[in-house]
């Protein structure tokens, strides 16, 4: 990383360049040697009272003291990914909402309040894509409210590591006593060489609708009520995938919605004892290739962050990373 001007290092930056990415190195505490210096890239969110706080991709905040700078610059926004499609922002968020609709919602602005009684986070929590057509502070006021309102907790799901996320606004809830509960990759991938792979789709079968055995496979569902059914039939174009096992229930299942040159990968879930086998990927490949059939070229799933097992698979079948959300949820009083 070069921040040297004219043989010497610099500092470039300045409380002026809030919402900009920047590069920064800086003096650490720890002592250790040859750790004197540690550096860090992402959109630096905040330059008050001689701390820094930068927001790196992956949505982690750092703090810095003013003080302990001694170097850093502006730098290009995060360069589009190597694999796979081109892909905004905007356009993926609205994609991946259209994939995961729920029974009920409200416009606040350019923004869209989402309720599913209480089935998972991404259908219950506000989707903030645009301006709320309030100050920011009466806009969450309305967010509590409107959750209040149907017993459920306030969530706001909020985007950092691509050009034009999120992470002024992160910052912004943090301050404000809205604290992240959990993080997901959004990755993406060209949707072919998937349909491509050398799998057994013959035991896979697809469906536009899912049944009870489907859903007792699928382990998100608890007891499912009509929400559920709606957020799982909901989509421009939806297929269920599933793998037939020793009894009743699935031995793996997955779920794919089509949407205009997007195929959006879902559900997808293995029993236990079937696993190691390639049924997560004879579903997916089946998958892809009716996605194909329907005009489809790129692909893209959420996975959370934790969870390497399914990260490895996605990294084998050519998924890169292209931002990440999290889940902000108000614990003030």
């Amino acid at each position: 990383m070069e921040f040297a001007g004219g043989g010497r290092l610099e500092v470039r930056i300045s409380s002026s360049d809030v919402g900009k990415r920047v590069s920064v190195r800086y003096v650490t505490d720890s002592g250790a040697p040859g750790e004197r210096f540690t550096d860090a890239v992402g959109v630096l969110t905040s330059w008050e009272d001689g701390v820094l706080l930068i927001t790196r991709r992956t949505g982690e905040a750092v703090r810095i003291a003013e003080s302990a700078l001694v170097a850093g610059k502006t730098v290009p926004a995060a360069p589009a990914r190597r694999r796979g499609p081109a892909a905004t922002f905007p356009e993926l968020a609205r994609a991946t909402a259209r994939a995961w609709q729920p029974p009920e919602s409200e416009r606040l602005g350019e923004w869209t309040l989402r309720a599913a009684g209480g089935f998972t986070r991404r259908a219950n929590s506000a989707l903030p894509l645009g301006d709320p057509g309030l100050p920011l502070d009466a806009a969450l006021d309305r967010v509590r409210d409107w959750y209040a309102a149907r017993e459920l907790p306030a969530y706001v799901q909020a985007a950092t590591g691509a050009a034009d996320t999120q992470e002024l606004l992160c910052a912004e809830l943090e301050r404000r006593d809205w604290r992240r509960e959990v993080s997901a990759e959004v990755r993406i991938a060209a949707l072919a060489p998937i349909g491509d792979l050398d799998a057994d789709v013959d035991a896979v079968r697809l469906d536009r609708s899912f049944d009870e055995d489907w859903l007792r496979r699928y382990q998100r569902s608890g007891e499912p009520g009509p929400q559920v059914l709606k957020v799982l039939g909901s989509g421009p174009s939806v297929w269920f995938a599933s793998v037939p096992g020793t009894g009743d229930i699935p031995a793996a299942i997955g779920r794919c919605v089509v949407d205009g040159r997007w195929a959006g990968f879902m559900a997808v879930e293995v029993d236990p004892a079937h696993r190691r086998r390639g049924l997560a990927t004879s579903v997916m490949t089946a998958l892809a290739r009716r996605a194909l059939d329907e005009g489809a070229s790129a692909a893209w799933l959420q996975v959370e962050a934790d969870n390497g097992g399914a990260r490895a698979l996605y990294d084998g079948m050519g998924f890169a990373v292209h931002h990440h959300y999290h889940h902000y949820r108000w614990t003030g009083a």
